[in-house]
């Protein structure tokens, strides 16, 4: 199946190339940056410096074609944008700062299922003038959620950092349901004796990353070896997208 992100790469590369419109749009947050680049890289003025980052970020490779900003008043305001796009947190005091100075201020919302990423990429494509392309990106999304292979649920458990689980109604949640998997996790945190009394038929971790760290530690107690996993990398789950389906697809594979 082809992967929609490889093959966007090679399009972004190309409207990277191309001026940006006047003013444009600076993006001072990781989710903010993802859609800016999949829906309108024309009219790029500045990402955050997150979007670079290719432990966070699914558009990293076509970002570095971009400037970064840092969300400070004065370097945003220096560019001139036409609009600028925030989370709903973080960066108050900047954002209250540049809304001062007439500067419009867009905040995304935070999709937490496969319905909310439908409805923030509608809604952002429209904002930012690109409905035909957040159209194509949910086209594909849904059309590889459908192609997902329907199996027997298992019982798996989202085991995070420091042993924390993935709640109900969360994106982790949304991932494994539409993989056909029941989500054992109830945001609580699990010691290890929990997980080997009570063990899931399928473990489901961050994709470990290249540095030590005493939060992952459990993840990698031999106590767990013998319990089925499944390796996420931390991009696909840090902000709802049509990206996210990628993270489907890894663990219904």
């Amino acid at each position: 199946m082809t992967r929609w992100p490889l093959r966007l790469l090679a399009l972004l590369a190309l409207l990277a190339a191309s001026p940006a419109q006047a003013g444009g749009v600076v993006s001072l947050n990781l989710c903010t940056d993802e859609f800016l680049v999949l829906l309108a890289p024309q009219r790029i003025a500045a990402l955050s410096p997150l979007a670079r980052d290719p432990a966070l970020s699914v558009v990293a490779e076509a970002a570095r074609n971009f400037p970064w900003v840092r969300p400070d008043a004065e370097a945003v305001l220096a560019l001139h944008p036409d609009l600028v796009l925030a989370g709903p947190y973080g960066a108050q005091t900047t954002l209250a700062a540049l809304e001062r100075r007439g500067v419009p201020v867009e905040r995304t919302r935070l999709p937490q299922d496969f319905a909310a990423i439908r409805a923030e990429t509608r809604r952002l494509a429209e904002l930012l003038g690109a409905p035909a392309r957040g159209l194509a990106l949910l086209v594909e999304m849904d059309s590889r959620l459908a192609a997902v292979p329907r199996r027997p649920p298992l019982r798996a458990l989202p085991l995070q950092a420091r042993g924390y689980t993935a709640p109900p109604r969360s994106l982790e949640d949304a991932v494994l349901h539409a993989a056909g998997l029941i989500n054992a996790g109830t945001g609580a945190r699990l010691g290890l004796e929990a997980v080997v009394a009570d063990p899931p038929a399928l473990l489901v971790v961050a994709q470990a990353p290249d540095y030590p760290s005493l939060a992952t530690d459990l993840l990698q107690h031999p106590a767990l070896a013998g319990i089925p996993r499944r390796s996420i990398p931390p991009a696909l789950l840090a902000c709802g997208g049509p990206w996210t389906v990628r993270a489907v697809e890894l663990l219904a594979r």
